[in-house]
């Protein structure tokens, strides 16, 4: 097998005629052929010449050829090593074997076929080493350049992560203020509303601050509870296709042809609002909340659990507050009766679970409404100021809805407010929060 690249070798015998006689049996071959006599010139080629393969004997004086092999192979591990070993060389040749110095031993007297055949396997051998090595730095660089780009690829994504992170919080806050203004522009939609209305059959404001509450109770999701309140500002949306007289009747006297008329006033206000798409829950919260649990309601005598949630809470906050206000039967129902009679209702007209705690949320309400509130301070016009946040909604006479709890009020929203009193001819209190610290009697230190 002979080798297209021309190879350096470095023969290295104490006796010349073996010198000679290598030399002349590879006249031949394309070697560039060095030689040397002892070990000590043999490393100082080996220092400043670059060899391919070192053919030593094994016994020289000074450094005998198993230990100058070793050193070339510490110094130089990429040279190959080739011993020649006479006959009577056994131990040095041993020992090169066993230490792992040598790549081939050659006996002397040699075989020129053979030695030709241990080179050429030398150089082949040193060719696979250094392709590997030279792929084993490819790799490791190749490897190193993935890292690295990895590395930048795992930054970037997270990175880009982050972003669509912040992204995605930003349009979940964009659709929770959209939201939440939709919310808002509902009451005020019910507040215009209640302008057909007699003031005693103004019941959206109170119905919403029911089921709003009622929502906190039973810890209810953000998205139900906003649905329910847009049907509470709504539920009587119906009502306004009637005459004046018939919004006055209560149900109980009505006679009927408007007892029928009654009947149809969920599904008149489900129609009203098919074309708004952010109403649609609360649409059909207002078709089923004249439901009953034991089926006997309108429109569509569901029971039971078939009734959607929403309008069974509505129907309980209708009840109660359309009871009360005298707008069912004939004459008001004391609140007092009320709290009493409607857990005797529980699993006829209401869902039992939820009725008895929408009756103990009232009686917690009616306590609390006793007590001072000491986390809100009540204030005028004259003394409101810019950043202060309303804690509670802030309705005209005729039921109008004028601030929202959680508005934080500026210099435009007061100079309104004085044109509302001035227009009106009147006084508005405004309860706003009480900042963190504040004591009575003054600011704290």
């Amino acid at each position: 097998m002979q080798q297209e690249t021309a190879a350096t070798l470095l023969i290295v015998d104490d006796e010349p005629n073996v010198i000679h006689s290598l030399i002349r049996a590879l006249r031949n071959r394309p070697f560039q052929i060095l030689s040397a006599h002892d070990g000590e010139s043999a490393l100082r080629t080996l220092e400043s010449k670059a060899v391919d393969v070192v053919i030593s004997d094994s016994r020289m004086p000074g450094i005998d050829g198993p230990t100058l092999l070793h050193e070339v192979e510490s110094r130089w591990p990429e040279v190959m090593r080739i011993l020649l070993s006479g006959y009577n060389d056994n131990s040095q040749t041993i020992k090169a074997i066993n230490e792992g110095h040598v790549f081939r031993y050659i006996s002397k007297p040699w075989d020129e076929r053979m030695l030709m055949t241990s080179i050429d396997q030398a150089l082949a051998h040193q060719h696979l080493e250094r392709d590997r090595a030279r792929l084993q730095t490819l790799t490791k660089a190749q490897n190193e350049a993935l890292q690295e780009a990895n590395a930048k690829l795992e930054a970037r994504v997270a990175e880009r992560t982050a972003e669509l992170v912040k992204a995605a919080e930003r349009l979940k806050f964009a659709h929770d203020e959209l939201k939440r203004a939709y919310v808002t522009a509902t009451e005020v939609f019910s507040s215009l509303l209640n302008q057909r209305l007699p003031r005693s059959r103004k019941t959206n404001q109170t119905v919403i601050q029911l089921v709003r509450e009622f929502c906190k109770v039973k810890n209810y999701s953000q998205k139900f509870t906003n649905d329910l309140v847009m049907a509470a500002a709504m539920y009587n949306l119906g009502k306004l296709t009637w005459n004046d007289a018939m919004i006055a009747l209560p149900p109980e006297i009505m006679e009927r042809d408007q007892r029928l008329k009654y009947r149809e006033y969920p599904l008149t206000g489900e129609r009203l609002l098919t074309a708004l798409e952010p109403a649609q829950e609360a649409a059909t919260i207002i078709r089923h909340h004249q439901e009953r649990w034991d089926g006997a309601g309108f429109p569509d005598n569901l029971a039971g659990d078939a009734i959607p949630l929403g309008s069974r809470i509505l129907k309980m906050a209708v009840d109660f507050i359309e009871m009360e206000m005298g707008m069912v039967f004939a004459r008001k129902v004391p609140r007092e009766d009320m709290l009493i009679n409607m857990p005797k209702y529980a699993g006829r007209l209401y869902d039992p679970t939820l009725c008895f705690d929408f009756v103990e949320m009232i009686k917690r309400l009616d306590t609390e409404a006793h007590k001072e509130d000491d986390s809100v301070v009540a204030h005028t016009t004259a003394t409101i100021e810019p950043d202060m946040i309303v804690a509670r909604n802030l309705h005209t006479q005729d039921g109008m809805l004028l601030l929202r709890e959680g508005t934080i009020m500026t210099k435009r929203l007061i100079q309104r407010l004085h044109d509302f009193e001035e227009n009106e001819a009147l006084h508005y209190t405004i309860y706003v929060q009480r900042p963190t610290g504040d004591e009575e009697g003054g600011d704290a230190p």
